[in-house]
């Protein structure tokens, strides 16, 4: 009789194990039952995870991971997909978390068939890796959405591949790539880092596999890209036409840093170089008297309006190419120019600086850089140029070691030029840190955004070394200058005093 009863008892419970599994989740006006649910954590990216199910009739996916800090903190995602089969990517999970995602149900109409929680547990961050985030000031209704992508350089532990990771508002990380244990990534080095591509993805080159990389966030490889006989270094920019302009160096070459080409993103060839040892002059060394790394370009962006590209050459200037690789302007402070390799008179393309009644500046001090003039300052050792939907242009003005030949002034800036390429000219519009001092000081690495959509810069100073190392990002107002978001990141150590490259702000799911 006792074995009854236990064989009764184990019965239900099996019963109620089933149920579970396969729950009838109706609401009113609908019904639909799930089976076949199982949930898996991805290794390369431990804060995302797919929950996979059947559902009884056609729906779609609605998702919440709830956030530690009410509604501000969650992550929403709607799938339009319509199917009763579905791997649901569940992104923002926090670490070392009971995790609570709340999925619901709804008919292609979007009529709610009812929900469901799941709880995914994760594991603790990497011991000793990531940074302390301090959040110095946050506005949270002016804000502008999403999380900050940092493309991180401070661990403990060289050589560590990057761990790349994205922060809210609240100082929470919510993901990261862990490419310790993958046999393509274990060794990655992405210098200036990952960023978004125009399908959602994001995208990266790797200096030790000379590839460029695009991959989903859940750490998926999705498409690669490689240019034998060149090695990777800084940047790879994604054009309108969805091809890639990369920064490279052109192995065998008694120089570094001085190529840029464009790949096919179709065909995977090389469409385009240009040499700068042709278009700029080689022997310049007003800002640097290395030989080997001349130029040292650290950021290539396109421009759409006439085709061309603008290079950033930390150690010369910034300049805008055809895709002839004739020189259309140089911006940057006029001392030292001469005749490029093919011939040309360089001097011929410097802009002309104007004042702020647009009138040009013609102190020869102010034109070659030793002084500044109440209304302009040249870039030194810029990064992150990038082109502003007026067509301005702005960039992080790092100052380097050496602003003004004189090293005095330990400041770093985000500043906004107005350049007429037709009169070559440039003015000075917008400018933020010099007023912040050696706080935002990074003479080195480091990014500037402008958010078009809400009006506000981010300025993030990635290798301040102020009585201690850390990166900052800061979130302004362009109109006021009024901070809408600070954090402050230090790192356990940080390489070559670098706590990161660039940040982006970005949602999680495109």
């Amino acid at each position: 009789m006792k074995y009854l009863k236990l064989q009764t008892v184990l019965l239900f419970l099996i019963v109620l194990f089933a149920a579970c599994k396969s729950k009838d989740v109706s609401k009113p006006g609908g019904s639909v039952t799930i089976s076949n649910e199982h949930t898996i954590l991805n290794p390369y990216s431990p804060l995302t995870a797919t929950i996979s199910l059947e559902t009884s009739v056609a729906t779609k996916i609605s998702i919440r991971v709830v956030g530690k800090h009410e509604a501000e903190s969650d992550v929403l995602k709607d799938f339009d997909d319509v199917n009763t089969l579905h791997d649901i990517p569940v992104l923002g999970l926090y670490a070392d978390y009971d995790n609570t995602v709340e999925v619901t149900f709804k008919d292609a109409g979007g009529l709610v068939l009812g929900s469901k929680s799941y709880t995914i547990k994760t594991s603790a961050l990497p011991s000793a890796t990531f940074p302390a985030i301090t959040i110095n000031s946050k506005n949270a209704a002016l804000m502008a959405p999403g999380m900050t992508l940092v493309s991180y350089f401070g661990y403990k532990d060289n050589p560590f591949p990057e761990s790349p990771f994205i922060f809210d508002a609240f100082g929470d990380i919510r993901w990261y790539f862990d490419f310790r244990t993958s046999t393509v990534l274990n060794n990655l080095f992405f210098d200036d880092g990952m960023e978004r591509l125009q399908n959602g993805n994001l995208y990266f080159g790797d200096v030790n596999s000379n590839t460029i990389y695009e991959m989903d966030f859940l750490g998926k490889i999705i498409d690669t890209w490689t240019f034998p006989g060149y090695q990777f270094h800084h940047n790879v920019q994604e054009k309108p036409n969805g091809n890639f302009l990369v920064t490279i160096s052109k192995q065998g070459s008694s120089t570094v840093e001085d190529y840029i080409i464009e790949i096919d993103r179709n065909t995977k060839e090389i469409i385009r170089t240009w040499n700068l040892n042709q278009s700029l002059q080689y022997s310049r060394q007003t800002l640097t008297t290395d030989l080997v790394d001349w130029i040292h370009v650290n950021a290539i962006i396109y421009d759409a309006s006439d085709n061309t590209i603008i290079i950033s050459g930390r150690t010369q200037a910034l300049v805008k190419l055809d895709e002839n690789n004739n020189v259309v302007w140089i911006m940057g402070c006029h001392k030292g120019w001469g005749a490029a390799g093919n011939g040309a008179d360089l001097n011929n393309f410097l802009l002309q600086p104007l004042d702020k009644n647009n009138q040009p500046i013609t102190d020869q001090d102010v034109l070659d850089g030793n002084t500044n003039h109440p209304d302009f300052e040249w870039n030194w050792y810029q990064h992150a140029p990038l082109l502003m939907p007026n067509g301005h242009v702005m960039l992080f003005d790092n100052g380097g070691n050496n602003r003004n030949f004189s090293g005095a002034g330990q400041y770093s800036r985000a500043v906004e030029f107005e350049i007429n390429a037709a009169n070559k000219t440039v003015k000075q519009i917008w400018a933020y840190g010099k007023e912040r001092g050696a706080a935002t000081f990074s003479q080195i690495v480091s990014d500037v955004d402008f958010l078009s959509s809400a009006n506000h810069v981010i300025f993030s100073p990635g290798a301040v070394n102020n009585t201690t190392n850390y990166g900052k990002v800061v979130e302004l107002d362009y109109a006021t200058q009024n901070i809408l978001f600070e954090a402050t990141l230090t790192p356990p150590q940080s390489f070559y005093g670098i706590t990161f490259h660039r940040t982006e702000r970005l949602t999680l799911y495109p």
